[in-house]
C-alpha cells in the first residue's frame, strides 16, 4: 500500500461514544464503520488516525478501585486503570476495520512508526493526560494540524451545560481563552472537551481542535468536505 496519502485525518474519539453509561454503542459503531469506509471508497488518498477514549469502562474501573482500596491510589493508579480502557476500546475498534487497519494499536509514542495502512488505530500512552495528548503526538509525528474530537456534545460551553442552564455555546476560541475556562491541570477521569496537558501542547506546535457531535455523522462530513458545519473550533 502506498504511504504517500494527500489527506491524512486525525480524529480523537471520545469514549463515550463507544463505552456510554448503558453498555458498547454498537449501533454508532455500525455508522462509523460505514461512515469511515464510505469516506475512504470516495478518495483513496486519504488515511485516518483514530485515537480511542475509554468511556464508560475506564470510568467503572477507576471507581472500582476507589471504592476497594480509596484514598492509597494515586493519579497514576487511576490514569493506569483509564489507559487500559483505552487500549481495549481501541482494540475493539482496530478489529471492526481489521482488513484495511494497521495491525497494531499505537500506544508508544517515543518512536515514529511509519504505517501504510488506510486505518490506523491509537490508544493510551502514560499517565498524566489522556489520550486527546495522544493524538497532538499523532499530529507531531504526522504533520497534520488540526485535529477532529469527536464527543457526545454539540459544542464547547463555556461552563458545564450539564450543571449551569445559563452555559453558552462557543463556536470559535482561542488557546489562551479556551484554557482559561479549563485551567492547567489534569485530573484522572475528569470531563474536558479537550485535556489541559494536550491543549497546551497543541496551542505550542499551532494545532487546531474541531469539536463535533460524534452521534451526527453527516456533520462531521460537512466539515470535512469544509461545508458550513455544527461545532466549535479551537485555536
Amino acid at each position: 500500500m502506498t504511504n504517500s496519502y494527500s489527506e491524512r485525518i486525525v480524529i480523537s474519539v471520545g469514549g463515550s461514544l463507544i463505552v456510554p453509561k448503558e453498555g458498547i454503542d454498537t449501533d454508532f459503531l455500525s455508522k462509523f464503520n460505514k461512515f469511515i469506509r464510505n469516506l475512504l471508497a470516495e478518495n483513496k488518498n486519504r488515511q485516518f488516525f483514530l485515537v480511542i477514549g475509554g468511556g464508560s469502562t475506564a470510568r467503572d474501573y477507576r471507581d472500582a478501585g476507589v471504592k476497594v482500596v480509596g484514598h492509597e491510589l494515586t493519579r497514576d493508579d487511576l490514569d493506569w486503570l483509564g489507559i487500559h480502557a483505552t487500549r481495549l476500546n481501541a482494540q475493539l475498534i482496530r478489529t471492526i476495520f481489521r482488513d484495511i487497519a494497521h495491525p497494531y494499536i499505537i500506544k508508544h509514542f517515543e518512536i515514529i512508526r511509519k504505517v501504510s495502512e488506510p486505518v490506523v488505530v491509537s490508544a493510551g500512552w502514560k499517565p498524566g493526560w489522556s489520550t486527546d495528548y495522544d493524538a497532538v503526538l499523532v499530529c507531531e509525528d504526522y504533520n497534520v494540524r488540526t485535529i477532529v474530537n469527536l464527543s457526545n456534545v454539540d459544542m464547547v460551553y463555556d461552563k458545564d451545560p450539564h450543571k449551569f442552564k445559563d452555559a453558552k455555546p462557543i463556536q470559535k476560541i482561542s488557546w489562551n481563552n479556551f484554557r482559561k475556562i479549563i485551567g492547567d491541570i489534569w485530573i484522572p477521569g475528569m470531563n474536558a472537551p479537550f485535556d489541559p496537558v494536550a491543549a497546551k501542547r497543541a496551542q505550542e506546535i499551532g494545532i487546531k481542535v474541531v469539536v463535533i457531535n460524534g452521534h451526527k455523522l453527516e456533520n462531521l462530513e460537512k466539515f470535512l468536505k469544509k461545508q458550513q458545519f455544527v461545532g466549535t473550533v479551537i485555536g
